[in-house]
């Protein structure tokens, strides 16, 4: 399947998407802005892009893990058998019977008092914003690109929305933000660099 099949965790009102509490520097009909950021904006299954690698997997079943505390084990087990298997599209690979249990079990062993570490956000907009992608890249440009210095996190978001309708470039990058792309090379860590090509791929694949 290209496409993920979200019927399980809907039927089952998992929750996957949750804003942050964090107080926003400022509330807006489209979502809010958090000048320093927050880590408590979960997101998953938001764009096109599938789970590629074993920690990648380990994240997302621990945030549906800690998302969902009232599952019980057997529950938290039948959600993620529902996301490994390759058939719903949530993931690119397939996983042998033994790996699933034993990544099931750590998963479900870790403590759920301490947040999945999550990337940081500057920009949230709401499910219901109704924007475009164009337009959320022009929010983004006129906010971070508006303001002092230019974080990699700056530069993680960027990549997320350009990812909606396109390749991600460095160029297209420091166009959003509003910078050269030298600024853009200076903030594109080896994690970042990795994940872009991902994206790109992913995004390579949902076109053929």
């Amino acid at each position: 399947m290209s496409h993920r099949n979200l019927r399980y965790l809907n039927d089952n009102r998992i929750i996957y998407r949750r804003y942050s509490s964090d107080i926003p520097t400022s509330s807006h009909s489209w979502g809010w802005y958090y000048a320093d950021g927050t880590y408590g904006y979960y997101a998953l299954f938001n764009n096109k892009a599938k789970i590629n690698t074993i920690r990648s997997l380990k994240w997302h079943l621990l945030t549906l893990w800690y998302l969902n505390p009232i599952l019980d084990k057997n529950d938290f087990k039948l959600l993620a058998e529902y996301i490994i298997y390759k058939e719903n599209g949530f993931v690119t690979f397939n996983i042998g019977k033994n790996l699933i249990k034993q990544i099931i079990e750590d998963v479900f062993n870790q403590d759920l008092d301490t947040p999945p570490k999550n990337r940081l956000r500057k920009i949230v907009f709401k499910d219901s914003s109704g924007l475009s992608t164009i337009e959320k890249l022009q929010i983004v440009g006129k906010i971070i690109g508006g303001s002092k210095g230019i974080k990699e996190d700056d530069v993680y978001e960027a990549m997320l929305y350009i990812h909606e309708n396109e390749n991600i470039t460095v160029n297209k990058i420091a166009k959003v933000l509003k910078c050269t792309t030298r600024t853009i090379y200076r903030h594109m860590s080896e994690e970042l660099k990795e994940e872009k090509q991902l994206l790109n791929e992913q995004h390579e694949k949902n076109i053929n």
